[in-house]
């Protein structure tokens, strides 16, 4: 659905994008993910028609950018980082609005207006002009205005930025609900959490660059550098751990508890050979478990970006 072949953006001399290629399914969720100034929003920009391409070459549902961004613009839905509803308009009528846009019938508008308000829980609030709704409204109603069209393709930049909890749960599930349906999805997001629970596919983004694309699980296993694994027994472990370390000399032991213990590896390593050698010690075990790195340490791994400044932007941006 989306194809990105060199994507690059210029602000006079200074590349914000430099030359990313990726490519997104038809019904993925596609996210990209970095810390603020890593290029997310100029890429995106790029893809729907509002910045122009410095260089390289973007089809989108088989349509080229470049020359073709009017067809493009009829089948997809964007969401920007802020929104473009009108504050003195109601609920309904901002999406009415956005359905005359595209040349919905008034019938039709009506109809999928009140589809959405009760999609996204704003039945109680269509009514009540769009400038008293909380953020999170807000924000719901912004992307319910986006899929006025049914478009094919929903683009939405930093969805859940600076909104509460409850809402920020609601709209991914409303996310997933619509990409089960067909919608391939885009989005941009500096949420490491949010990109781990909503996305296909992740592309790590640092300063203009695209570093690692793959799945949640994919990047987690391209930082793991050791295999570990955590025991914990039905008895003390006092005399046993130097014992197995010398048995099983390719692996690293560390006891961290009276009866628990980890054991470290560089070599990929199932837990049966260690729980029958304790087993027939006479030391039963009561847990085995691979322990195996979050998409915060991938993240931290593969892109070396400070995290305590990505919290304190997320703070910042809340």
């Amino acid at each position: 659905m989306i194809e990105v072949q060199g994507l690059t953006k210029l602000y006079g001399s200074f590349p914000a994008v430099r030359g990313i290629a990726f490519h997104v399914a038809r019904g993925e969720i596609f996210g990209l993910l970095g810390p603020n100034g890593a290029g997310k929003t100029s890429t995106i920009s790029m893809l729907i028609g509002l910045s122009r391409i410095s260089a390289g070459a973007v089809r989108i549902a088989g349509y080229d950018a470049t020359r073709e961004m009017p067809r493009i613009q009829r089948d997809i839905g964007v969401v920007p980082d802020e929104s473009n509803l009108y504050d003195e308009l109601e609920g309904l009528e901002n999406l009415c609005f956005s359905g005359a846009l595209y040349g919905m019938t008034r019938k039709r508008r009506e109809q999928r207006a009140a589809e959405l308000l009760d999609q996204f829980g704003l039945q109680a609030v269509g009514s009540k002009p769009f400038k008293t709704y909380s953020k999170g409204m807000k924000r719901k109603l912004t992307i319910a205005a986006a899929l006025m069209h049914e478009p094919s393709i929903l683009f939405l930049d930093e969805p859940t930025s600076g909104i509460d909890v409850a809402s920020a749960r609601q709209i991914r599930q409303n996310l997933k609900d619509m990409n089960e349906r067909g919608t391939t999805i885009f989005l941009t997001t500096h949420y490491i959490e949010e990109a781990g629970r909503l996305c296909d596919r992740i592309a790590l983004m640092v300063e203009g660059r695209i570093v690692r694309i793959g799945t949640p699980d994919e990047l987690m296993s391209a930082c793991q550098r050791e295999h570990i694994i955590e025991i914990t027994t039905a008895g003390p472990l006092a005399g046993v751990a130097g014992e197995l370390a010398k048995v099983f000399s390719h692996v690293r032991v560390r006891v961290t508890g009276e009866s628990t213990l980890r054991l470290q590896t560089d070599h990929a390593s199932g837990v049966g050979p260690f729980v029958v050698w304790l087993h027939e010690r006479g030391v039963p075990v009561v847990e085995a478990t691979l322990i195996r790195p979050t998409l915060e340490d991938a993240f931290v791994a593969l892109t070396s970006v400070d995290l305590a400044e990505m919290k304190r932007e997320r703070e910042r941006n809340s």
